[in-house]
């Protein structure tokens, strides 16, 4: 069995270290972890891991974050692979600094990955994982928040709360959604 796993976030050394990278850093430490290296590929970095007889694609889209749909369905498509084994990670502001939910749908919250998921897909039921990035930031200052470098404080936790996330993939890929969503929700 196949599954895509996609990590969102923008390409290029000016956004490596920034809170909206969060998914790419996380595939970044599973990629590590699982001993594989990304290659660039057609709208997207990827790589291929396995886990308990699953391979897992994983994928870090190129197009930028407002355009992460059109990778999204390019690997599904090209892959074959249901919606159903369609994991979305991504970093949330309305949630606290490391905390992590797992829906199965929901609204794209404001989100520009999600919003661009959702036009394209026509669907906003899959699996996402939103990473809390915190929401210190003055009114208006969103955009320079989330595309900010994480701060050391945010920094000196951030490795513990990616190993939970590892966690949390791999469970995905060999559990139901309501089962990964039940063992991990709140943790």
């Amino acid at each position: 069995m196949k599954y895509l796993i996609v990590g969102l976030g923008n390409i290029g050394a000016e956004y490596e270290n920034t809170r909206h990278n969060i998914g790419f850093k996380t595939l970044d430490a599973f990629a590590k972890a699982s001993n594989v290296v990304f290659s660039p590929n057609r709208l997207g970095d990827t790589a291929e891991a396995k886990f308990k007889g699953r391979r897992l694609l994983l994928l870090k889209p190129s197009t930028y974050m407002n355009l992460s749909g059109r990778s999204v369905n390019y690997w599904m498509q090209a892959e074959k692979i249901p919606l159903e084994r369609v994991l979305i990670i991504t970093d949330d502001i309305a949630l606290p600094f490391g905390a992590l939910r797992l829906k199965g749908k929901g609204s794209d919250g404001g989100h520009n990955g999600l919003k661009s998921i959702n036009a394209i897909l026509g669907v906003q039921n899959y699996a996402r994982l939103r990473f809390g990035v915190g929401s210190e930031f003055s009114k208006g200052k969103q955009v320079d928040y989330v595309l900010g470098e994480w701060s050391d404080e945010e920094d000196d936790g951030i490795e513990e709360r990616i190993g939970m996330v590892q966690k949390m993939i791999q469970a995905f890929s060999v559990n139901t959604l309501g089962r990964v969503m039940s063992d991990f929700n709140g943790k």
